[in-house]
């Protein structure tokens, strides 16, 4: 699958990850791309800046101090402005428990780290056309 960087112009991405390695490999293969990129050092920062921005997309990491990535993921969830927001997980170990564990608190994809620009590139365009056509269902049902 042939990725064109112009389906992923103002997708609005947030990277939440405690690596400061991670944050700016996503956020260059992002940006080159053609997204606006936000980043969060861990869940909390994450979640003041989940409400300011709204996201299209979200990748938090599994591993982080303070707030994990599985309660970063069901606070998202569990909010109802942004349990539609894709959360995707991303993890340095390639388990089946995380993965079934990730399912548990409502993510979406699951990624190994480290991932390759398509990987994440195909990943965001995966689940942005989900949230843009229902944002649009909901605002055409309005008028």
């Amino acid at each position: 699958m042939a990725m064109n960087g112009e389906d992923l112009r103002g997708a609005k991405v947030m990277v939440i990850d405690d690596s400061n390695t991670i944050r700016r490999s996503a956020e260059i293969f992002l940006v080159q791309a053609g997204c606006e990129v936000l980043l969060a050092e861990d869940g909390f920062d994450a979640l003041a800046k989940i409400a300011d921005h709204r996201p299209d997309v979200i990748f938090v990491d599994i591993m982080m101090p303070r707030l994990d990535g599985y309660q970063t993921c069901a606070l998202i969830k569990k909010n109802t402005r942004f349990q539609g927001t894709p959360v995707i997980m991303l993890s340095s170990k390639d388990g089946l428990f995380d993965r079934a564990r990730g399912r548990l608190v409502g993510s979406d994809e699951y990624l190994t780290k480290p991932f390759s620009k398509d990987t994440l590139l195909q990943a965001v365009s995966r689940h942005r056309n989900r949230v843009g056509a229902a944002r649009q269902e909901k605002s055409h049902a309005g008028t």
